[in-house]
């Protein structure tokens, strides 16, 4: 989920623990797990700290081992110690609740992406395999306001925030299994809306803001991408991706920051601009369509002797990447 949504869950986590007698009854407990909580529910992504060296390390890292097996320990045991002392909180007893209630914080944080499409190495060290389960959208309005709107309510005083958050967690998961549910029936389903359906062609559903409309991407045997939209039923395909064959982009394959991007996808297709003393090679992952267009890419500018001369990695619009790699044809300067 996005940053906003696991800080709202975060205080909803919080919350929810007034279920818990000992927090419910020491103040002083509540604050320490309130803000462990909160803790917790951001800390697997302290990752994005890797952006402040370059997009690529963060790409290829990000949602990985932070989110990982050993991790769902580690962060409520490093928030645990770090807390309890603020709150002169040195006894078994009380660390046990603080630490239990990270331990929920980062568990549903690591719970939550394994919806999404960008999905996590949830089963680092025991494989490197990315997991999405393509169900629910990075942001859902419905989990985000449903947050909002109960932690609006517990700080106004209006409903006491046991049985508040009760019902919140348990309309949340109704909702993931009624998405769920929809999300396997539609999967189930799909090929028979495709009049152009061939024997071996793989169909994957990909969620995005609005419950009725799913992206949907069509994997050929030939290697080629079909990226549709499914809304309120009706199946479009807008556009048929091929990844190309040119020496360039084999070429690109070696370079660190490509490589990053092909760590992070299995999904991604590649397309090379000649140029008069060079070439620009555009990857761009399938998954991700917006306004016709693939905006998560790796872009790899190289001469005539394929030697990198600029590269980028991460989210841009084929507008803002043509004024990025603005290039002089005579000079390949950026």
């Amino acid at each position: 989920m996005d940053t906003a949504t696991h800080f709202v869950m975060g205080l909803g986590l919080a919350g929810l623990s007034f279920v818990d007698p000992a927090v419910a009854s020491q103040p002083t407990l509540a604050g320490a797990v309130m803000i462990a909580t909160v803790l917790a529910s951001q800390a697997p992504d302290a990752d994005t700290a890797l952006r402040l060296k370059n997009n690529a390390l963060y790409i290829r890292n990000h949602r990985g081992i932070t989110h990982s097996l050993p991790f769902l320990l580690l962060w409520p045991a490093l928030i645990t110690l770090v807390i309890g002392p603020i709150f002169g909180f040195t006894d078994l007893h009380n660390l046990s609740h603080i630490a239990l209630w990270s331990f929920i914080g980062v568990a549903v944080h690591v719970f939550s992406d394994l919806f999404n499409t960008y999905g996590t190495q949830a089963a680092r060290p025991f494989t490197e395999k990315w997991i999405a389960w393509n169900i629910i959208h990075i942001f859902d309005p419905f989990i985000f306001g449903s947050h909002a709107a109960a932690i609006i309510l517990w700080i106004s005083g209006i409903i006491p925030p046991a049985p508040l958050f009760i019902i919140l967690y348990i309309c949340v998961a109704v909702y993931y299994i009624w998405r769920t549910l929809v999300h396997a029936r539609i999967t189930r389903n799909i090929k028979n809306k495709d009049v152009h359906h061939d024997p071996g062609d793989r169909y994957f559903v990909i969620p995005t803001i609005s419950p009725s409309r799913w992206n949907v991407v069509k994997a050929k045997p030939d290697g080629s991408y079909n990226v549709g939209l499914l809304n309120g039923g009706r199946l479009e395909w807008f556009k048929h991706a091929v990844c190309s064959t040119h020496p360039a982009v084999e070429h690109s394959k070696s370079h660190p920051d490509i490589q990053a991007f092909l760590y992070f996808t299995s999904y991604a297709v590649a397309e090379v601009e000649e140029l008069t003393s060079g070439y620009i090679v555009r990857w761009g992952d399938v998954r991700y369509l917006h306004r016709k267009q693939f905006p998560f890419v790796a872009v790899l500018v190289m001469d005539s002797q394929f030697h990198p001369l600029n590269t980028y990695v991460g989210w841009l619009s084929s507008e803002k990447l043509d004024e990025r790699f603005a290039i002089d044809p005579g000079s390949m300067k950026l």
